[in-house]
């Protein structure tokens, strides 16, 4: 027995030894990751540790983190075998932020100030229950099994939905969450949160306080070739500038999400290294740099915070929604936006009608069009901070579909041309999840009045 039991605490040990020779110079990135994804899913999101863990942060080597949760404190704490402890807090209004070696949370920081109002209208217009509405055109019955079809059958877990979500006409017309998932509970977009900045740039394009065209866009360009950079290369990830989006490996974005403390400066000091507009690579640290530019525009950190939510977030609805932010105080635009279902919709809705949300011309009509413009050199599958179904990515979807897109599959796809708004979040992507068969059933299900 005695050495069966030191065999066992050898492997053991041997195992700890191969992990941490294998992992060690990932584990701030790792601890970074479990601690912080755990700090929003439980403080922001309501929900369980067990449910952060087993889900969320199921996945390798994210879970090799062992997470403590201080309910007092609003904290999450991560180690991997008692190494490289990362600290992620919980501030109301800004989400969870992770800290950085050596910078401790301030005690004095600015709140985004919201406007919860009641609105006396229907959904999406307003807080109350939708109309009952039934469409002749729309097959139910078919709708109902897409939606079915898009979650794992019992026993299994595999395609990872959480929630769908299909609007025709500005009615919901099928809902359906996984369980533990509500119309009232919250969901990570990643990268679906660019969209929304882009949202925010357009609305400062609408009051005439920014140009698509404009260059000089930061100071420390304006004595080398990055003062031509316009404002329409940084929307459309074509500006030419040094970046690594490589999730899987200690690389730009994940340094970036995990290390730094001003994520808005991560790209502002890369160098040039290919030819504006026309050199596409799709890079985080630029959509944080437009937040910079953004934050720019204000005379204090209070109207950026505020902005966002005042001329864009509330005023479509979207109470829900709450866009995290780095311990420097920036909107982490490229991947922290957090809202339910029938928030991220709303989104969408205001995509769907041009800009404008219920009589209210929010972003020029032009925006849109230009949002949803191929870009060079992307081969017809990228805009302005929107993806794009010009290029074909879905052969069975129409030509003019384009999409907030997020890591683990977060979806919002807008179809003007069949006047529908498609949500659907989840963990897992393609192949474990097949978007176009998934958009070609729900399309057939509503035929064209």
């Amino acid at each position: 027995m005695k050495k069966i039991l030191k065999s066992i605490l050898l492997i053991g040990v041997l195992a700890i030894i191969y992990i941490t020779y294998t992992y060690y110079n990932k584990l701030d990135i790792i601890t970074g990751y479990a601690s912080k994804n755990e700090a929003s899913v439980i403080f922001l999101a309501h929900r369980t540790q067990a449910s952060a863990e087993s889900e969320d942060n199921n996945f390798s080597p994210i879970k090799l983190a062992k997470n403590t949760v201080n309910r007092e404190e609003k904290s999450v704490t991560a180690t991997v075998f008692g190494l490289k402890k990362r600290t992620a807090v919980f501030r109301e209004g800004l989400g969870a932020v992770l800290m950085i070696d050596g910078i401790k949370d301030s005690l004095k920081y600015e709140i985004p100030k919201r406007d919860f109002k009641f609105k006396n209208l229907p959904y999406p217009y307003g807080d109350n229950p939708q109309k009952d509405t039934i469409f002749s055109a729309v097959n139910y019955k078919s709708l109902d099994k897409s939606l079915n079809d898009a979650f794992d059958k019992s026993g299994e877990y595999i395609k990872k939905t959480r929630a769908v979500l299909v609007i025709y006409k500005d009615q919901i017309i099928a809902e359906k969450y996984a369980e533990g998932f509500d119309k009232n509970t919250p969901i990570l977009g990643w990268s679906m949160t660019k969209s929304i900045t882009s949202g925010v740039l357009g609305v400062l394009e609408k009051q005439g306080k920014i140009s698509v065209n404009q260059t000089n866009l930061f100071s420390d360009w304006e004595n080398d070739e990055r003062s031509k950079i316009t404002l329409n290369d940084l929307l459309h990830m074509n500006s030419g500038l040094a970046w690594d989006e490589d999730y899987n490996n200690i690389s730009d974005v994940t340094k970036m999400l995990f290390l730094e403390r001003d994520m808005s400066k991560t790209q502002l000091y890369k160098p040039l290294v290919g030819e504006p507009n026309n050199s596409w690579n799709y890079s985080s640290g630029t959509t944080n740099l437009l937040s910079g530019f953004i934050r720019n525009q204000f005379k204090t950190h209070q109207e950026y915070l505020d902005f966002w939510y005042s001329a864009l977030i509330d005023k479509i609805g979207m109470h829900s929604m709450v866009i995290e932010t780095d311990l420097a105080g920036n909107y982490v635009g490229s991947s922290y936006g957090w809202a339910t279902p029938r928030d991220w919709a709303k989104f969408g809705l205001l995509y769907l009608h041009k800009g404008n949300w219920n009589g209210e011309q929010l972003l020029n009509e032009s925006w849109i069009d230009y949002t949803a413009t191929p870009t060079n050199s992307s081969n017809g599958e990228y805009g302005a901070h929107f993806w794009l179904n010009a290029g074909g990515v879905y052969p069975n979807a129409p030509k003019d579909l384009f999409s907030c897109n997020g890591y683990q599959g977060q979806r919002v796809f807008i179809i003007p041309s069949k006047e529908l708004v498609i949500v659907r979040m989840g963990l897992t992507e393609n192949s474990d999840f097949d978007f176009d068969s998934f958009l070609n059933e729900i399309i057939t299900s509503v035929k064209k009045e």
